[in-house]
């Protein structure tokens, strides 16, 4: 079985030209019925393998942490991220397995993440101008540390998701620095939170501009960005609205529609999905809520799932049909920089 980035590296290669990969893609989507834009794919899994190769992985990764750990959680951490590094020079650098690539490129940032954490509390600890006052400092060296890891990460194995892990690291290590500089900037998180998911949010489009047709490695860099941008963006607005407070009326119910019909049309001009289901955990916590206080209980969540899930079904039914409509409603030079409508 050939996967799209197969082809893109025999282009690559100079095996096949670049319109003979692109016909090809256009006859395989022509026989599905279904753009290859539309999909949204993203390499996950080629079979079982991956996930039998993971689970070995995982239980190497454990044993070394573990074992190193014994000694101190410093070497711990380090050990395991150089066998995560290890791992991967042959089940992604040379076998391209797509999940052992995922998982490996998270134990990595992961561990490194802690080394620094770890390292960081000792420096705290020397006092060393306290390390920007303990706490937020020392997440904001681990962060910084690990960011510098996954770019040399993404320099040697070019795994998709490792632009939004150092992405994730970049936003801690901001926000972090300064919860240390201004410490009163701590009863302002849900804004600080909301601007990290601005700047994701367009840094994961400046991917989606650069291949808009969706057939190179940068179009999955995007959706990771887009999955890491949903909650820092959907999370501080519904709480500003107080949907997670537990008492919602009427006001706050509306609100969520309307938000949410706002997500929703967001995602069809961008067509990506993942705005969409980051928020649909609210919605239906929202209405359940509201049908409790109105006497239907044992039901409620039942009901909300049922209309939500039919809405979302239709909406997927009519997507390409509703990005038509929608995208002919904006400037030529914004859609130039969208997926197209097929």
């Amino acid at each position: 079985m050939y996967t799209d980035d197969d082809l893109t590296d025999a282009v690559a290669a100079g095996i096949l030209s670049q319109d003979t990969a692109t016909a090809f893609r256009d006859h395989v989507s022509a026989r599905r019925h279904t753009p290859v834009a539309d999909e949204e794919q993203f390499r996950l899994i080629t079979g079982f393998n991956d996930i039998f190769v993971v689970i070995a992985c995982v239980l190497l990764l454990v044993s070394v942490s573990w074992i190193g750990g014994a000694a101190t959680p410093l070497l711990g951490a380090l050990a395991s991220a150089a066998t995560a590094w290890g791992l991967a020079e042959f089940f992604v650098r040379q076998r391209r397995m797509a999940l052992p690539a995922i998982v490996l490129l998270l134990a990595f940032a992961g561990n490194v993440f802690s080394a620094g954490l770890t390292l960081g509390g000792m420096v705290a600890a020397g006092r060393p101008d306290q390390l920007f006052d303990n706490a937020p400092g020392v997440i904001a060296f681990a962060s910084l540390l690990a960011g510098a890891a996954t770019w040399l990460h993404w320099r040697r194995f070019q795994v998709p998701i490792t632009i939004a892990c150092g992405a994730a690291a970049a936003v801690a290590c901001v926000i972090a620095l300064i919860r240390a500089t201004i410490p009163a900037v701590e009863n302002a998180m849900t804004p600080l939170l909301l601007l990290a998911g601005l700047a994701v949010f367009a840094f994961a489009m400046r991917w989606d501009a650069s291949d808009t047709t969706r057939q190179t490695r940068r179009s999955d860099v995007a959706f990771w960005l887009h999955l890491l941008a949903a909650p820092l963006l959907v999370h501080p607005v519904f709480l500003s609205l107080g949907v997670t407070d537990g008492n919602v009326g009427i006001p706050q119910a509306v609100a969520v529609v309307v938000l949410y019909v706002g997500i929703a049309l967001v995602s069809l001009c961008i067509d990506r999905r993942a705005l969409m289901v980051s928020a649909l955990g609210y919605v239906l916590y929202a209405f359940s809520a509201l049908l409790k206080q109105y006497g239907v209980v044992s039901l409620g969540f039942a009901t909300t799932a049922l209309l939500i899930g039919a809405a979302l079904l239709l909406l997927s039914a009519f997507w390409q049909p509703s990005r038509a409509l929608l995208i002919g409603q904006l400037p030529v030079a914004l859609q130039r920089r969208l997926a197209p409508v097929r």
